[in-house]
């Protein structure tokens, strides 16, 4: 039996893989959140983990005492309270499914310690992939990809190698604004961008995804846990969100997975691997789909992913420095300060303002982000 720790546990990917947790009779020893007190403390007392954590030290500390004579579950809180989760000594994976920058420590502490990490944490890469790949590399760390796209990848290169692959095809939903042009989103809302056309996911997530950022993260995402070119690398986008990627090998066959869009099915493939359990999901019903569709993104509309192009192959603190400032804009953007057509411009001029680090260590990128952050936010004032 296997025994998971969860960063990022009140989300919507660790609420699914504490479900998933349940279904598949596993232990849960650690859970660790941001900011979502009453929603940790619910799983507290229905997982009883031995440790549970709170980002926001405040409400760590006013949970643990509200607490305290309700549960045997140490609960700790801030950023050493999370990676203390990420690196429990009885746990044999860590699904880091935190959001943001905040989630490259976890990755970094879990790798420290030689767990198994199950990924959906995208920024780990975007950040940091070139320090992230090393260490796991030194220690002989898995990282298993949690995201559709890339558990998709994942699932079709079994018994392949990297060698062999001429593309990787990563498909797009196209989000609540395909087909659109700029001047007819610029002034949309949250309401209007919240609206993603197949997932249910967080609302920064889903902001990146009807920018595209989102799929522009992937794009660096799949270069770092594939390790292949910038140019092999393709989007394409295909609204009825079932084929969740392909991969084109260098003879030309192409091998894609398809399932109806649920998260959990990646993430039960991620926590059971190498293994292929049973899971009570919805099959896929090809005839009633009855068509899938395929276009070609829209890079002008859309203009991120070509700056996550660059990142690619620029490498370094650039990566940081997009992902900072797209926090920055998105925030705002929820916020009501800012309508969407002003996403995009404040992430590129932020990132092209703040010094880059051609090798960056974990404090130049943590730096990198300080100093975007303050360029975004002196941006939008």
């Amino acid at each position: 039996m296997k025994t998971l720790s969860v960063i990022g546990s009140t989300g919507s990917i660790g609420v699914q893989t504490l479900q998933v947790a349940a279904e598949r009779g596993y232990q849960v020893a650690g859970l660790a959140a941001g900011r979502n007190a009453d929603g940790l403390e619910k799983q507290i007392l229905q997982v009883k983990p031995r440790v549970a954590a709170l980002f926001d030290e405040q409400a760590g500390r006013a949970l643990a005492e509200k607490l305290k004579h309700l549960t045997d579950t140490e609960i700790c809180w801030g950023e050493e309270g999370v990676c203390r989760v990420a690196a429990l000594a009885e746990s044999d994976l860590v699904l880091n499914a935190a959001v943001g920058i905040s989630g490259l420590k976890p990755t970094v502490a879990a790798i420290e310690a030689g767990k198994t990490l199950a990924l959906a944490n995208k920024e780990s890469l975007v950040c940091a992939g070139e320090l992230v790949n090393r260490l796991a590399a030194e220690k002989g760390v898995a990282i298993i990809p949690v995201d559709s796209e890339h558990s998709a990848i994942f699932q079709c290169l079994q018994g392949s190698r990297v060698g062999e692959i001429e593309r990787l095809l990563l498909t797009a939903s196209g989000g609540p604004f395909f087909g659109k042009k700029a001047e007819e989103i610029e002034n949309m809302g949250p309401e209007q961008a919240l609206k993603h056309p197949s997932w249910s996911m967080g609302a920064k997530i889903t902001v990146d995804s009807s920018t595209m950022m989102n799929k522009g993260f992937e794009m660096i995402e799949a270069m770092h846990l594939f390790h292949v070119r910038p140019e092999q690398i393709e989007v394409v986008v295909h609204r009825e969100s079932i084929v969740h990627s392909l991969v084109e090998f260098r003879d030309g066959s192409v091998l894609a997975q398809l399932s109806p869009p649920d998260m959990r099915l990646p993430i039960q493939y991620a926590v059971d691997y190498p293994a292929r359990q049973y899971a009570p999901r919805k099959r896929l019903d090809l005839a009633s789909i009855g068509k899938l569709t395929f276009f070609a993104p829209d890079e002008q509309t859309f203009p991120a992913m070509k700056l996550c192009r660059e990142v690619m192959e620029k490498g370094g603190s650039f990566g940081a420095a997009v992902n900072g400032a797209n926090e920055v804009a998105v925030a705002a953007f929820l916020a009501g300060k800012i309508p969407f057509g002003k996403i995009y411009p404040t992430v590129e001029q932020a990132a092209r303002a703040v010094p880059f680090f051609a090798q960056p260590t974990l404090n130049d990128i943590f730096e990198t982000d300080r100093q975007v952050r303050a360029a975004a936010n002196m941006i939008l004032k």
